[in-house]
């Protein structure tokens, strides 16, 4: 089972995120903020990762990079979610290695489709990069 770490700071989206997540099969584990889910990652690493741009104490754009910068997590695909207003550049998307941006609001099925287009493709490459070995 996939587990999945969603970051955010606004309990319903966590909320909503969480059960769509668990009801397709995902194994969920969640975070409140930005250092809780740095702490998460690390101890667990996920599968993939959402998380919120603006949350307290480390922001989205910040835990990506740290988690980017990190051995154990640096290859671990990341949705951020944020709302609309907040531009991110594509170097700092780059740098912290987020594959895709989603503006809120945003329906739990265009968030389920592209985690199952993020895992997808991070099966597909699996194969490819053992047989380089």
């Amino acid at each position: 089972m996939k587990r999945i770490l969603v970051a955010d700071d606004e309990t319903h989206i966590l909320n909503v995120v969480s059960i769509k997540l668990s009801n397709a099969g995902y194994q969920v584990d969640t975070a409140e903020d930005g250092a809780e889910a740095y702490r998460a990652a690390l101890a667990h690493p996920p599968d993939l990762l959402i998380t919120d741009y603006q949350m307290p104490n480390l922001s989205g754009v910040e835990l990506c990079a740290k988690l980017a910068a990190d051995e154990p997590t640096r290859f671990i695909p990341t949705i951020l979610l944020t709302a609309r207003g907040y531009s991110i550049s594509p170097q700092d998307k780059t740098t912290a290695g987020i594959k895709r941006v989603i503006d809120k609001p945003f329906s739990p099925r265009e968030v389920l489709a592209c985690v199952e287009e993020l895992l997808a493709g991070v099966e597909a490459e699996r194969p490819m990069a053992e047989s380089c070995i």
